[in-house]
């Protein structure tokens, strides 16, 4: 997502998968891509993508990493929101959509195409 919270790319999986086994397919599923190749693009990462196989993909995807635990997150940001904030505030959105909150879909396609029917929703109230 965005710095504004907006979600650029969805991947979905069991809830037992570690994050960072997904973070290619989720670069590779972005929608939106930056209009400036020259520009450079950051991307905030926990310290669950610690590592050299994932500091190369992102690397790969023209992102510069910056990964850091909480502790050093708060050092460089004194008295201000942490930047993971940006993300587990999208989580919650995605949580108020009551048929995304627990899983019954037998299908990962349809559970799939409802995660982006509510992406679609969470971007059309941010835009509006």
């Amino acid at each position: 997502m965005d710095g504004a919270g907006i979600p650029l790319s969805l991947w979905v999986s069991a809830a037992n998968v570690h994050d960072v086994i997904g973070l290619e397919a989720t670069l590779a599923a972005r929608i939106i891509v930056c209009p400036d190749p020259a520009q450079e693009q950051h991307l905030c990462a926990d310290m669950g993508y610690t590592g050299h196989k994932a500091l190369e993909t992102m690397i790969a995807y023209g992102f510069i990493p910056h990964v850091r635990s909480r502790k050093d997150e708060a050092v460089h940001h004194p008295g201000g929101k942490a930047r993971r904030w940006v993300v587990e505030a999208c989580h919650s959105w995605f949580n108020r959509f009551r048929k995304l909150l627990v899983r019954f879909e037998k299908t990962v396609a349809s559970y799939y195409a409802l995660c982006c029917f509510a992406a679609a929703v969470i971007i059309w109230n941010k835009i509006i």
